[in-house]
């Protein structure tokens, strides 16, 4: 059965109540972080943190830990320290390709954790197709999109409709999808901001993400909605489900619902869509 990734919270791994918390909250993922927000003095406490925190477990929320970029002074010692920690995967930062991916599933060994890779930096986006090509030899499993560092390096203005950055999400969602990968899209920074979050969890449902990145407890329901499936869209695989299994229809590759032509590769788009629900 296919586990949602509608949420992904983002929280330091220096933060006990954070830690805490996070076992009580209703999001699919949590990713205790090693990079961005745990300060230079703090990588090595926080590191040691993470390791605890997975010990003890997130229940039936899957763990992500985030480790240090491998050109930082913590990167390595990062991904050597994951190799044996009980994590649903380690995620990468600043991945330009699959040269990134192989250093990093050496240092993690090959029956380490498996790797998902945060698309940052343009590089990155030139190289989504290697990379991804590259997923079985590596075990990458799943892909975010760092819109924040994206958008920096591109000297994007500031647009919270996100219109330079679309060809992109596009392409890592293709990429994906090739490849069978998990693919979630990059955080919303308006904290305050419930109609701006509301729109690119929109947006990035209709682009064809997983799920969405998260940086407050807040933002977890409006993306558990957007992500997750609607009453109507459960009803249509109920009922898509339901007549493909009546025995006249057993043979025919196509039929006729509700004035909607539906073929098998709607079945089984239907049957995942319910065991997601």
């Amino acid at each position: 059965m296919p586990h949602p990734h509608r949420s992904a919270l983002f929280l330091p791994a220096s933060n006990p109540r954070a830690i805490a918390k996070a076992r009580t909250l209703p999001c699919d993922v949590v990713i205790l972080d090693l990079e961005d927000a745990v300060a230079p003095d703090a990588k090595t406490q926080a590191r040691e943190a993470a390791l605890e925190a997975a010990a003890q477990g997130f229940g039936e929320r899957r763990l992500v830990i985030r480790a240090n970029a491998l050109d930082t002074s913590w990167g390595e010692a990062d991904c050597a320290a994951l190799r044996d920690a009980p994590v649903d995967a380690v995620l990468l930062p600043k991945v330009d390709g699959p040269a990134d991916a192989r250093r990093a599933r050496a240092l993690l060994g090959e029956e380490g954790p498996p790797l998902w890779a945060m698309i940052e930096t343009c590089r990155g986006v030139l190289a989504l197709a290697d990379l991804c090509a590259a997923a079985p030899a590596v075990r990458l499993e799943g892909l975010i999109a760092g819109t924040n560092d994206l958008a920096k390096q591109m000297r994007l203005p500031a647009d919270p409709a996100r219109t330079a950055l679309m060809p992109l999400l596009v392409q890592m969602v293709v990429a994906a999808r090739a490849y069978g990968l998990i693919v979630l899209d990059g955080v919303c920074n308006a904290l305050d901001d419930a109609d701006r979050l509301g729109a690119e969890c929109a947006q990035g449902r209709m682009l064809g993400f997983d799920g969405k990145t998260l940086i407050h407890p807040s933002q977890i329901a409006p993306a558990n909605t957007a992500f997750g499936p609607s009453p109507d869209e459960i009803a249509w695989a109920r009922a898509v489900v339901a007549a493909f299994a009546d025995p006249a229809n057993a043979a025919l590759g196509a039929i006729r619902l509700d004035g909607q032509m539906v073929e098998r590769l709607h079945l089984a788009q239907a049957e995942r869509l319910l065991a997601l629900a």
